[in-house]
Formats: C-alpha cells, sequence, structure tokens
C-alpha cells in the first residue's frame, strides 16, 4: 500500500512539473552560388553540402552583363559568384563586393602564383577574388566539315578563318556561331586587324565593326552557351567560343560515337586569355558559408574533379598530380609557354565606351 501511495504521488509530481526545455532549433545553414551553365561537376556540391551541412541553392547565368546587372541592381541574395576578370575589375572599382577572409580560407595554399599574379591585373594583391578557372577565346570546328570544304591538309589555326568573308562563307551550309559577347569578339576582331584589343578609339572601333559585318552574313546565331551542344551533335561546323566548352563538346561528341569529331585552335596570331574567378558580393546574406564553399572548391581533388569533368584550366597548382593526363597535356587546355606568350588580357571600359561598343555590338548582330 505504502509502495502504491508512493508511485501515486511520483506520478503527480511529474506530471505537474514543468516540461525540459527543448532544444533549440539550428537555422538551416545556405549558400547561394550564381555560377556560369556547364561549368562545375554536378556531384561536387552534394559532396559539399554532406561534407559541411551546409545546402546550396545553384543558378547558373551565360554572360557577364547578365551577372553585372543582377550585381549592380544590389541584394542579388548571392554568396559566390563568378565575374570574369575584367568584370571583376570594374566590379571591385563600383564597391560591389567584399574583401575575401583570406584566414577562412586555408586552401589558398593550393593557388597557381602564375595565375594569381596575372589575376592581379584586376584584382591588385588578390583581395577580392581568387581563381576558379581559366581558358582562352578561339575556334571549334566540325573537323570532317572542315577537311571537306578547305582540303585534306588544310588546318584551321587563324583568325583569318573566321574573318575572311570568302573562308567563312565556305562554313555557312553547315552553321556558324559566335558567342554574343562583344567583349570577346570585337577584341579578337581588333587583333585580327593589328590594332590594340583594347583599344577604346572610336575610329578602331569601328574598323572592327566594319570588318564583323563583312563576315555578318555567314553566322546563323550570336549565343554564348548553345554552340557547345551545337558543335557535338553536329548541328553547326564553326564556333567562336571559350576553350573549356569547345573541348566539352568535343568530349560529347566522342562519347556518342558518332561521325562528328570536334577541333578546338587557338588562332596562331594569339587570343583572349581570361579568368573566372570566386567572389562575395558586399551585400552576400550568408559571409562564412560562401567563405567554405570557396574553400572547399579550393581542395585539390575538388579542383581537379571539376577540371576533368568541365576541361577547364584552373588556377590550383596542387590539382595538377590529380587531372587527367589527356586534359593536362592538352595544350588546347593548358597552353605551352610560347602560345602563352602570345595571349592578350582585356581591361574593363570606362563608361562612355562600354555604352559606344554596346550600340556597335547591336549593330553587327542585327546586320544594320
Amino acid at each position: 500500500m505504502k509502495a502504491s501511495r508512493l508511485l501515486l504521488l511520483t506520478a503527480a509530481l511529474i506530471a505537474g512539473a514543468p516540461a525540459a526545455p527543448a532544444a533549440p532549433v539550428q537555422p538551416e545553414r545556405v549558400v547561394n552560388f550564381y555560377n556560369w551553365s556547364d561549368y562545375i561537376d554536378p556531384t561536387v556540391l552534394g559532396d559539399f553540402s554532406n561534407a559541411t551541412g551546409i545546402k546550396v541553392r545553384y543558378d547558373t547565368f551565360d554572360s557577364n552583363d547578365t551577372l553585372e546587372a543582377k550585381l549592380l541592381a544590389g541584394k542579388s541574395g548571392y554568396d559566390v559568384v563568378v565575374p570574369t576578370g575584367y568584370f571583376l575589375a570594374r566590379q571591385i572599382s563600383a564597391g560591389i563586393f567584399q574583401k575575401l577572409d583570406q584566414a577562412k580560407l586555408p586552401n589558398l595554399i593550393n593557388v597557381w602564383p602564375e595565375i594569381a599574379e596575372r589575376l592581379a591585373t584586376y584584382d591588385p594583391r588578390n583581395q577580392y577574388a581568387v581563381n576558379y578557372m581559366w581558358g582562352t577565346t578561339g575556334i571549334g570546328y566540325n573537323v570532317k566539315a572542315a577537311r571537306d570544304r578547305l582540303g585534306a591538309g588544310a588546318i584551321i589555326d587563324s583568325w583569318d578563318d573566321v574573318f575572311d568573308p570568302q573562308k567563312i562563307a565556305r562554313f555557312k551550309d553547315c552553321g556558324v556561331h559566335l558567342l554574343d559577347s562583344s567583349d570577346d569578339i570585337m577584341p579578337a576582331a581588333l587583333h585580327d586587324l593589328h590594332l590594340d584589343p583594347n583599344s577604346s578609339d572610336p575610329a578602331d572601333l569601328q574598323k572592327a565593326v566594319d570588318l564583323l559585318s563583312t563576315i555578318r552574313p555567314y553566322v546563323r546565331k550570336f549565343h554564348s552557351s548553345e554552340y557547345l551542344n551545337a558543335l557535338a551533335s553536329g548541328e553547326i561546323c564553326l564556333a567562336v567560343g571559350f576553350s573549356g566548352d569547345i573541348k566539352q563538346a568535343q568530349k560529347r561528341a566522342a562519347e556518342a560515337k558518332g561521325d562528328v569529331a570536334v577541333g578546338y585552335a587557338i588562332p596562331k596570331e594569339g587570343a583572349q586569355l581570361w579568368f573566372d574567378n570566386f567572389a562575395i558580393p558586399r551585400d552576400a546574406p550568408d559571409v562564412a558559408e560562401a567563405h567554405a564553399l570557396i574553400d572547399y572548391l579550393l581542395r585539390p581533388e575538388v579542383a581537379a574533379k571539376n577540371t576533368n569533368f568541365i576541361s577547364y584550366a584552373n588556377g590550383n597548382l596542387a590539382s595538377q598530380k590529380l587531372i587527367d593526363r589527356a586534359i593536362l597535356d592538352d595544350r588546347g587546355i593548358y597552353p605551352d609557354a610560347a602560345t602563352m606568350a602570345k595571349l592578350y588580357t582585356i581591361a574593363a571600359h570606362d563608361q562612355k565606351t562600354q555604352r559606344l561598343i554596346n550600340r556597335l555590338w547591336t549593330r553587327v548582330k542585327t546586320g544594320r
């Protein structure tokens, strides 16, 4: 009986006692990543989330203008973005980015000094950005179509293959694409004319437009991403595009085991060398998570995984021992020293010049 009373009393006390406070709910950790299309191994972001518990919200763009418009508007909601070098310089001047906290990026030790030094042209002392991938703007082509039109012994290796109307006209029937990017095509035209690719002289820019107007009738489309699949499928046979995109097209065509073979040429006269880089917007909502993502992507094994998948050179020297030899030894991806010496970089134009270039570029595309 006493035992029964004791049990009842204990039960009553337990029932009347205040509940133990619930453990606080930890807020979900998120990082918002805005990157170029077709520009990462699709397994990497899931691996990052598994390793860190940070969820990735991932969006893509296909032009620097699209990225810049969002950044200039402010409150984009993005934590990590990937601007190209000459845009990066202008955006740093506009106060769009915050300085990287290098103490939170231990994997900076893996950065390739030569690439970091070249990137410093846009980001002095490498305070605001770290390189993700880099490459060249060159010529992609269907090997069979080129052989049929130019002869068995002919090779595509010059800007004349694009800017000589008589030569590019031979490819009209099988399809020609150019990047929808004045920052790539206008400098290439200036370079072909033996003018400064960075010229802001209106007379020089008009000469570039005049040259581009002579080949405009043979260009099917201006687009900065469609040419990848179009080359791989044989839908088009010539494109001016980014090295890694064309190398991806080459890889996809080979995997399809059809009759399409894709080649890539860095024109012998020289071509544009560009850098795509991680940066954190000044108003990023998740700064700690942004640093965590960048640091993860700077791991040698992760950088190598991305390069092996997308066929772009990266700015991570330590990753090279993990990169497929076929990619590392491909001089279209990792150019030799002689070719590197001929490559030029693009500087950001002042607003007045950029407005002029934008108007001229619209005229080129519309053919008016």
